[in-house]
């Protein structure tokens, strides 16, 4: 960040719960090299400060992520840090619990990072989607690595096959979503969350989510791992670069069927 320039991921502390919001409004919130660098950064702040104990992910004004940026994507621009994957996020595993604030769209990335969190809290306006496809791509922050295993197999390949949105209140029927709020409430609702979890016991609070994760970790690892391979041939292919085009000019892609 150059001196001066504002954050485009505020940190906020309440009480022992750290508050990180995305602050890319007129981008959507999509997640470019600053974002995911920032992030990172806060992630680290959250695991190394001890008088921290619950971390809360959302987006500022009304969305919480559009997910990458498609534009500064095509243009060269990394979204992932080494280490931590897309935004510097999802393949980070912080000992503390993170929890999703989503208000408006969670779309690919966007969803990705929900899909990293252990809680999430949504608003009823809320929209999560997989729409990787429609661009040439796929959900390659950890969309089609997890979902698959958080709902059933068939409602999962719907969501990462047809790149639609669902809703809110849809999302909680999977069990994607823990809590669905009034508009505007899902961060207040997701403070009230983090403030029963920090009464708790932090070194049983962290134990307890090491071997949850354990249960599903390896499977998902040689997803991601295998994932990166397709990845790189994706961006190498004429349908992406179709694909980024016409989202850059709000038209329907014409795929190359190759």
């Amino acid at each position: 960040m150059t001196p001066g320039e504002p954050p485009v991921v505020r940190t906020d502390i309440h009480e022992r719960t750290l508050v990180m919001t995305i602050d890319r409004p007129g981008a959507r919130n999509a997640v470019d090299s600053r974002v995911a660098r920032e992030l990172a950064d806060a992630v680290r702040r959250l695991e190394e400060d001890p008088g921290l104990r619950v971390g809360i992910l959302t987006g500022a004004e009304g969305v919480f992520s559009a997910g990458m940026d498609l534009k500064a994507a095509a243009n060269g621009d990394s979204v992932e840090v080494e280490g931590a994957g897309f935004a510097g996020l999802t393949e980070r595993e912080p000992g503390k619990p993170l929890i999703a604030a989503v208000e408006g769209y969670a779309m690919g990335g966007g969803f990705e990072m929900a899909l990293a969190c252990d809680l999430v809290v949504a608003g009823t306006n809320a929209k999560f989607a997989l729409p990787e496809v429609k661009r040439g791509l796929i959900a390659g922050g950890g969309g089609a690595a997890r979902l698959p295993s958080r709902i059933p197999y068939h409602l999962a390949m719907e969501l990462i096959l047809t790149g639609d949105p669902i809703t809110a209140e849809r999302a909680a029927e999977l069990g994607l979503v823990n809590r669905v709020t009034t508009d505007g409430a899902a961060e207040q609702e997701a403070l009230d969350l983090a403030a029963r979890l920090a009464e708790n016991a932090p070194l049983a609070v962290s134990a307890a989510k090491r071997i949850s994760r354990l249960a599903a970790d390896e499977s998902e690892r040689r997803a991601l791992e295998a994932q990166r391979g397709e990845i790189r041939e994706l961006l190498r292919s004429e349908d992406f670069a179709e694909g980024a085009s016409a989202f850059a000019e709000r038209r329907a892609p014409s795929w190359s069927a190759r």
